[in-house]
């Protein structure tokens, strides 16, 4: 598996890149990791630096790895932290020279955008340009409730209310969506839902909810990459499903037993391959 992943990084820490490229690597994946911004640390933190790259320089590396003809052998394109609309182009013409290298890459986007806690910490027009852009060409989308609810427009409190938003954004394009920390009025008190929706069928898993003050940044992250490394070995939507739960649910908990605030990606790392907790994928619908 070769996976083209743009996306922040930082130094400290495990979000963007700094989480996926080494959950891919340790799945058998090889990456090239592509950074929209690298910083100190994330902005969780309150104070940070570093900088912006400018989407003429994601081009620039673009343009690079065409010359290598790297792009031909490229299976998929993982997007994640964009923050402005310009970024996302140059990620659509990414995914756009890879296609016509590659007809069966795919495309797998992370519309990164907020959460209930930070609320929208991204341009704008972010929202609209994930609409009309990056979902119709994606195959896989991978929002958390929150950012679920800002695409479709939808108050998500139940899991019907769930699973027609993440239908009316597969109605937009995409073969999948991953719908990750869920908790509607039917979750049990203790625990944590994701939902994996296609054109197929619908899939539920649920997880022990492990409490993590602060929560750690960057698992979103980290789901999404195991799921895209795990759905281009099987092509298996609730396997990879079932997958990504338990070893995200192992990352969290070695987390929380380190008391740190950064997850223990590297700590738990033989549980990105075979979690030892597995929890059983419900078929929905």
């Amino acid at each position: 598996m070769n996976i083209l992943s743009i996306q922040s990084h930082v130094a400290f820490g495990h979000v963007g890149n700094s989480a996926a490229v080494f959950a891919l690597q340790r799945l058998g994946a090889e990456v090239w990791p592509l950074h929209t911004v690298q910083y100190s640390n994330h902005k969780g933190y309150g104070a940070w630096t570093g900088r912006d790259f400018s989407a003429a320089h994601i081009a620039e590396l673009i343009k690079g790895l065409a010359a290598r003809g790297a792009l031909a052998t490229c299976d998929a394109v993982l997007s994640g932290y964009i923050g402005r609309a310009a970024m996302g182009a140059a990620i659509d013409r990414a995914v756009r020279q890879v296609r016509r290298a590659n007809p069966a890459a795919l495309f797998a986007c992370d519309p990164v955008m907020g959460d209930d806690d930070g609320g929208l910490y991204v341009a704008p027009d972010m929202p609209d340009y994930f609409r009309a852009r990056a979902l119709p060409r994606a195959d896989i989308v991978t929002p958390n409730r929150f950012e679920l609810e800002i695409l479709t427009g939808q108050t998500i409190s139940s899991l019907a209310q769930a699973l027609a938003a993440a239908r009316q954004v597969v109605a937009l394009g995409p073969k999948i969506v991953l719908l990750t920390s869920l908790q509607v009025e039917t979750t049990p008190a203790d625990d944590i839902e994701m939902l994996a929706v296609s054109a197929a069928g619908a899939w539920r898993v649920r997880t022990p909810y492990l409490r993590l003050d602060p929560m750690p940044n960057g698992a979103g992250d980290t789901v999404a990459a195991i799921f895209l490394a795990q759905y281009l070995k099987s092509r298996d939507v609730a396997a990879a499903l079932a997958h990504a739960a338990a070893a995200i649910f192992a990352v969290l908990r070695a987390t929380q037993a380190a008391g740190t605030r950064e997850l223990r990606l590297i700590a738990a790392q033989d549980e990105l391959v075979a979690p030892v907790r597995t929890f059983e994928v419900e078929s929905i619908g």
